[in-house]
Parts: C-alpha cells; structure tokens; sequence
C-alpha cells in the first residue's frame, strides 16, 4: 500500500487536462488567485490559483483535508530538509530546482494481526459489492481505476495522447535534443 502526497493526483489530473486543452474541472479541485473556486485548470496552474483542500469546504470537513496535508509538508518537506509550502517552485517553472523531498514508512502489518492480506482482501471484496449509488459507476477501491486502465491500454495496444499532449511531448523532446518517436500517428 502506498499513500502518495496528500494533493498530488488531483494536481495531476488538473495538469492533464490543461494539457488535454480541457477548460473544465469538477467542483472542488481548484481556486483561482483569489481563493474562489474555479473550474479552469489555467487559473489554477498558471493564474495564481492552487488546490482546493481535500474535503472541499470548511462546512464538508476541508479543514481535516488540511491537516492531512500540512502533516505531509512536515514529514516530506520541513523534516525531510526540502522545500515546502511556497517555497516549492510553481508548476512549469524551470529556473530553479524541484527539490521536492520523499518520506517512506514501512509497516509490517502481520506485527499488529494475522491474516492481514486475507482480511483487506475481504474488506475490498466487501466494499466493491456495495449497491452504488449510480449503477453505471459501481464502487471501486484505490487500484480499480489504474487496473481497468492498463487493461485499456493493452486492449488499444498502447496509450492513446491526444494532439495537445503529443505537441507538449514533442517541445520536450526538442529542448533535450532527443528524437520522439511514434509507435502509430492516430492522434486524437
């Protein structure tokens, strides 16, 4: 099991479809510089924006999702001796290091109970057959999305970019002097 930064897939995903040229994002991902929500992924990434917290407002328990994430600051970027909070360079920017930092822990669950892979097994089989609330989305487990979108990407062969994503890949390539090459040319 891993639990990776706090905010970081939403970040990813506010990225992606900036770069997908999406103009939209749900709900409660994003605030523009002035802390009000938006749903324009450039006014989070480029405008002065940032992450809405996990939990969305105060009045949903957004203050918890804070909390959550101050503690991962403190363990990967104050007690790791990296940069944090504002200190962390903007997104895009290159004139200066990421210097992100890195906290592992490591449980061995079989300290605390027996049976620990049988008995999550049994909690994810349990909550994967819980009645959804919209039938055509069933409940899923952290790991469910992912598996369903390799076994996506091996049905199609490969991963499917569209243009804006194979234009930002091919800037890239350019500036590190690296040839991009395509396995099939059917961007979307």
């Amino acid at each position: 099991m891993i639990k990776d930064r706090a905010k970081k897939n939403k970040v990813d995903r506010i990225e992606v479809a900036d770069r997908k040229g999406e103009t939209y994002i749900p709900s409660g991902w994003g605030a523009d510089k002035n802390g009000v929500e938006t749903h324009n992924p450039k006014e989070v990434l480029e405008g002065g924006g940032g992450l809405q917290p996990l939990g969305g407002s105060e009045i949903t328990g957004g203050y918890k999702g804070t909390g959550l994430c101050m503690m991962v600051e403190v363990l990967c970027g104050i007690m790791g001796g990296s940069a944090f909070g504002k200190n962390i360079r903007q997104w895009q920017t290159t004139s200066k290091t990421a210097d992100l930092g890195q906290c592992f822990v490591a449980i061995d669950p079989e300290c605390f109970a027996t049976g620990f892979s049988h008995r999550l097994q049994q909690f994810c089989d349990e909550t994967r057959n819980l009645a959804p609330i919209d039938a055509s989305r069933p409940p899923q487990v952290p790991g469910d999305p992912e598996r369903a979108h390799m076994n996506m990407c091996d049905d199609l062969g490969g991963i499917v970019y569209k243009k804006k994503q194979l234009d930002h890949l091919k800037n890239l390539a350019d500036r590190l002097g690296v040839i991009m090459q395509l396995v099939d040319e059917k961007a979307q």
